[in-house]
């Protein structure tokens, strides 16, 4: 943080009358963090005294954050990718900091002697749990509830650790006021903020590209065995330290006993500030990943934000100007409500991040100007915990459970906009009033639109299901997934068994099928990771056997009740239940003639589809001369050359096939242009008519490594 001259403003407002105490917290308080906890008493102590509760502190931060993109990231493709495996691990996170936080306010009552202790204990007991590795047992089977088998995978891999990774803030903080009881040590919460910081940005940016997440998980439980013994040093220095302690400054105990404890009102502030942020915090997320994709990168950009809001606005009160950030506000919250329907996501996105930047500012920054006097420190951290748990427990359990839709945003704009208009004084309160109807107002609106003409809606862990009919120029079904068309069907008799969308008579799909049926005419067998609306069905024929491999129960009844092509096919049709990829790895090889790879997490396939491990199960389950089709249609991943990696490496062939149908609207609105790339060993298949003239080699990329279940990056296939 940048140094600013000494200002009478530097003074901390819990601070009673001048003393030469109160001046060097003046002094303090003007200094950057790294400074600011280097000096920290006033008979100017060495700093090797200061570096054990800033070092603890900053390593405690690092590895709590680094953990979590480190572990999701390992189960991820356990739950197919979807983006509320985030949400729900930041469920577990949010209420385990809660735990850590009520367990510093709860041990700070027992004596510093029982805490230290009980701590160091704990700490040690914590060693018996590493590494951080999840157990493959945890593995679902397709039929269990995955919210639950989340939170107890997290609590058993990594609960303990990160138990006490959370209780670090607080507690030295505690034990740091207790030993030097002149000093305000808010701003090592500035300081644990920026150790959570760069350990988000480094895990996509420096750590994700070059370390696989075995390398990373063993890595972080040595850094982990090196805090559990640092920790342990400063707690007992800090136990026998306070034995040998010099009495206070006469003033220093006037000041202090003369704080006044926060009411239940201004706890309960507290509690609504963290919670509306990390409700935006959650609710932006959703957002976003919703509609591009759920990948680590694209988690911690979001959580990134909020992490700076809490350094800025508890480092220093110059960097939360009120004025500027409830101006911000109160045009930022309605222009968020009123992108909501928007798909131009490259200025959406822009607009959401930003909108969270200045939200998490407004509620941090009304948190940091009303803590409490040191005294009641821990009680102010386990408010700002349960405000967040709680924020988190709404965005990613109550809201799947209560909405049909994804309107966790539209709800979460409003109440922003209504704190906002609760938080204002006098004649403003009548402009946090109007900013409040105004949002409120696009946010509805943007909840109508999205429910508008819609059929059936269904919602489960992996999204929301949606169908839309279409009566012009001819009736036409369509099935949504978040905001993603997933196949749909033209209504009427003589039509409704016709390919559509993504999977007509030129796509990829469509001149495979073609070509087969001259080459091989005898009956197939063919394999589809993503079931979507059925539409693949419709291409097969009497004596084929289908199988669908489908995560989300929900798009199994959607495309049951609302389209009829499981039914119309010629085809013998089943569909297994749960994660495509596990399921083939349960089964014995099915010798596939077709194995189609089109399951998508929001907008792009979920990336344990596209590696190594996964090639080698498509190869084990395929026919000698099988084909493999991999979906590549997305706006934002381009994994062309991810998969021609992979069928160099297997010693198969691998073409794209793009399809852009000549018809717009009209009678052939219905088909969509798509990318499709057909892996195969056949190199005659691929010679036939209906594929040699547009089926176009695969440049590959020489800097781009094999993707692996422990080693892939997306930051390097963005398009």
């Amino acid at each position: 943080m940048l140094g600013e001259r000494l200002t009478a403003n530097a003074v901390p407002p819990a601070c009673a009358a001048r003393t030469p105490i109160e001046d060097n917290r003046r002094l303090r308080a003007s200094l950057p963090v790294s400074m600011s906890v280097a000096v920290f008493s006033p008979d100017a102590r060495p700093r090797l005294l200061v570096l054990p509760y800033a070092g603890t502190i900053f390593l405690s931060a690092f590895l709590l954050f680094l953990v979590q993109p480190i572990i999701a990231k390992q189960i991820l493709p356990w739950f197919g990718g979807s983006s509320a495996v985030w949400t729900t691990a930041l469920v577990f996170f949010q209420s385990t900091l809660l735990a850590g936080y009520a367990y510093a306010d709860l041990t700070s009552r027992l004596g510093l002697r029982k805490q230290t202790v009980l701590h160091i204990g704990l700490l040690a007991l914590s060693l018996a749990t590493l590494p951080i590795l999840a157990a493959a047992d945890w593995k679902p089977r397709g039929d269990e509830e995955p919210i639950a088998r989340i939170l107890l995978l997290l609590t058993a891999t990594i609960g303990l650790p990160y138990f006490l990774l959370s209780t670090t803030t607080p507690l030295l903080q505690s034990w740091y006021w207790q030993r030097f009881k002149s000093v305000v040590p808010y701003r090592l919460f500035a300081l644990s903020n920026f150790a959570s910081l760069l350990a988000l940005i480094g895990f996509p940016f420096l750590l994700e590209p070059w370390f696989d997440l075995v390398e990373l998980a063993w890595t972080w439980s040595i850094a982990y065995a090196v805090f559990v013994l640092i920790c342990a040093v400063t707690a007992w220095a800090s136990l026998r330290s306070a034995h040998a302690r010099v009495d206070e400054s006469p003033n220093v105990q006037a000041a202090s006993g003369a704080a006044i404890a926060p009411s239940a009102l201004t706890q309960l502030t507290w509690l609504a500030l963290a919670a509306m942020g990390s409700i935006m915090l959650l609710a932006v997320t959703n957002h976003v990943t919703q509609n591009i994709a759920s990948v680590p990168f694209l988690w911690v950009l979001p959580l990134s934000i909020y992490l700076l809001s809490f350094i800025l606005t508890f480092d220093h009160p110059r960097w939360y100007q009120r004025g500027l950030f409830i101006a911000a506000l109160a045009v930022l919250a309605p222009t968020m409500a009123f992108l909501i329907p928007s798909l131009e996501l490259k200025s959406a996105v822009l607009v959401f991040l930003g909108g969270l930047f200045v939200a998490c500012m407004f509620c941090h920054g009304e948190l940091a100007a009303m803590k409490p006097d040191p005294r009641w420190l821990t009680r102010f951290y386990l408010m700002l915990s349960v405000g967040g748990a709680l924020g988190a427990v709404l965005i990613a359990i109550v809201a799947p459970v209560v909405l049909r839709g994804y309107i966790e945003v539209n709800i979460a704009l409003a109440l922003l906009a209504l704190l906002l208009s609760l938080r204002m004084k006098g004649v403003w309160r009548l402009l946090g009033i109007a900013v409040f109807s105004v949002t409120a107002f696009f946010a509805v609106r943007g909840a109508q639109e999205y429910s508008r003409d819609v059929r059936v809606m269904e919602r489960d862990f992996y999204g929301v299901v949606r169908t839309r009919d279409r009566a012009d120029p001819a009736p036409y079904r369509s099935m949504f997934h978040g905001g993603i068309v997933h196949g749909g069907q033209l209504l009427g008799a003589e039509f409704r068994n016709q390919p559509s969308d993504y999977f007509g008579p030129t796509s990829g799909y469509g001149r495979l099928f073609e070509a087969l049926n001259k080459s091989r005419p005898q009956p197939r067998k063919v394999g589809i990771i993503g079931l979507g609306a059925g539409v693949l069905a419709s291409y097969g024929r009497k004596g084929d056997a289908f199988v669908f491999y489908e995560i989300s129960p929900r798009v199994v009844d959607v495309a049951t009740d609302e389209f009829t092509f499981l039914r119309d096919t010629g085809a013998k049709v089943s569909v297994v239940l749960g994660d495509g990829r596990l399921s083939l790895e349960r089964e014995a090889p099915s010798k596939y003639d077709v194995l189609g790879i089109d399951a998508f997490a929001s907008d792009s396939i979920p990336m344990h589809l596209v590696t190594r491990e996964a090639m080698a199960l498509y190869v084990r389950h395929l026919s000698e001369n099988g084909v493999i089709v991999f979906q590549a249609t997305n706006r934002y991943i381009d994994i062309d050359a991810v998969v021609k990696r992979l069928a160099s490496e297997f010693g198969m062939h691998a073409v794209l096939v793009s399809d852009v149908p000549t018809f717009k609207s009209g009678p052939e609105y219905w088909l969509s242009p798509t990318d499709q790339i057909l892996v195969t060993r056949d190199k005659l298949l691929l010679q036939s008519d209906s594929l040699r003239y547009v089926a176009t080699p695969i440049k590959d990329r020489a800097d781009l490594p094999t993707f692996t279940d422990a080693h892939h990056n997306l930051f390097r296939v963005l398009k």
